[in-house]
């Protein structure tokens, strides 16, 4: 039995069809009409997706006990950047039961909020420090930081030894606090004008702390360091020990209705 004649394909295809490829080729060959159309296509799609966030009155679930950093977390935290820790260190735990036994619970968006730009990532050279703060003692931090493989033998992080040789001074932290409250976040007008005291009384238990305390509750209150300066190690240690710290996950539920 002999087989049925096929039809080829390009006698298969319809007028209409042809037209539209003798269309699009117009694009193909005009270099100048194909970046105009696709940069329309770009934009149509960005619309679709940005515009909607504008009628949204946050984007974030708010946490209770989410607040902003103080002024020596603050400045740890520019440290923490500054020295490109962020580069093996990411700050996000993902919601998959190896990363949640190991590291805790898994990043709210909240918690980032007030991060500027925030630390979450990918890239794993050690663990992750969204949850570091309180696990280790100031003294660890101390050792770890100045020779990370006297506490830990196999790791390949660089000594910081030198921040706590380089002696720190508020001279800039009410422009510092200025700067992210044009940002967002919501610094008072006492926390600008109090920012110098409550940067020096972090980080002296002999000091008048309280009222800093009101002001960031939770602020881990320490010469961090040991030494009678206040230095850089002592801001980089204020802002570890702070990270994860300020959400309550034995009593935290998430909004369903999001």
């Amino acid at each position: 039995m002999e087989n049925p004649k096929t039809t080829p394909a390009s006698d298969q295809e319809t007028p209409q069809f042809t037209g539209i490829l003798a269309k699009h080729a117009i694009l193909e060959k005009s270099p100048t009409l194909l970046m105009v159309f696709s940069l329309l296509v770009v934009s149509v799609g960005g619309l679709v997706e940005i515009a909607p966030l504008f009628w949204l009155e946050n984007t974030i679930e708010e946490v209770e006990g989410v607040r902003p950093y103080s002024p020596l977390e603050l400045t740890g935290r520019d440290i923490y950047v500054r020295e490109g820790c962020y580069v093996c260190h990411s700050q996000m735990i993902r919601p998959m039961r190896d990363e949640v036994e190991r590291y805790g619970h898994y990043s709210l968006a909240a918690e980032s909020m007030y991060d500027h730009p925030h630390q979450w990532g990918s890239k794993r050279t050690g663990p992750d420090v969204a949850r570091v703060g309180g696990r280790y003692s100031d003294a660890w931090h101390v050792d770890h930081l100045t020779d990370p493989q006297s506490v830990v033998p196999e790791s390949i992080m660089p000594k910081y030894a030198f921040l706590a040789d380089t002696i720190i001074q508020p001279t800039h932290i009410e422009a510092l606090l200025k700067t992210h409250r044009f940002v967002g976040v919501p610094y008072t007008d006492e926390q600008i004008e109090t920012a110098s005291a409550d940067f020096r009384a972090q980080a002296d238990p002999d000091s008048d702390y309280d009222d800093m305390l009101e002001r960031y509750p939770g602020a881990a209150v320490s010469n961090f360091d040991g030494q009678p300066e206040l230095t850089e190690m002592d801001a980089l240690i204020s802002y570890l020990q702070v990270l994860g710290t300020m959400v309550d996950f034995s009593t935290f539920t998430p909004d369903a209705s999001r």
